[in-house]
């Protein structure tokens, strides 16, 4: 398996588990659980562009910012779905998106699925984020296909929001 590279956590090395995806490649099927705990697949949205946004956690202020960011980008994208990805637990997931009127992206578990982060090659291995996800961009067009993909090096950093915003526009 390929490495996905040096990824750091203010500036300390983070060690990742999983093959680095690139573009070209097929997207991963996965399983995980949306806030009403029903499963949530990529075949779910089969026919639409998706953007995959993978974070640490919701309740960290870059995963906040990036959340809110892409729940009003998505509101002008036709036929896209965005997904963020977390191992954060759907319940707190609901309670945080009602709190933050977050309605149009999807926040997705990964809490039973570890395999996720590994397909993704996002799989935080050791450290104060073991288990956790790094930061990273997908953008899956309707067919399946990834059309862009960021690891994002400081996993504090936010990710390159334009160049995804017009990979899912492409």
């Amino acid at each position: 398996m390929k490495r996905v590279g040096a990824t750091t956590l203010k500036g300390n090395p983070v060690d990742l588990k999983g093959r680095a995806l690139a573009v070209g490649d097929a997207a991963p099927e996965f399983k995980l659980q949306d806030n009403g705990l029903a499963d949530i697949t990529l075949a779910s949205s089969a026919g639409k562009t998706r953007i995959i946004a993978t974070i640490p956690s919701l309740d960290t202020p870059t995963c906040h910012a990036e959340t809110k960011r892409f729940n009003d980008e998505a509101k002008t994208l036709a036929n896209t779905e965005v997904l963020v990805v977390s191992m954060d637990l759907p319940f707190g997931a609901k309670r945080w998106c009602g709190a933050e009127g977050v309605e149009t992206v999807k926040t997705l578990s990964a809490h039973r699925c570890t395999e996720f982060g590994y397909d993704y090659g996002v799989l935080i291995n050791g450290g104060p984020l073991d288990r956790c996800f790094s930061r990273a961009i997908f953008v899956v067009n309707p067919e399946g296909k990834l059309t862009h993909v960021e690891y994002v090096p400081e996993i504090a950093n936010h990710p390159n929001y334009d160049a995804a915003l017009a990979a899912a526009k492409g």
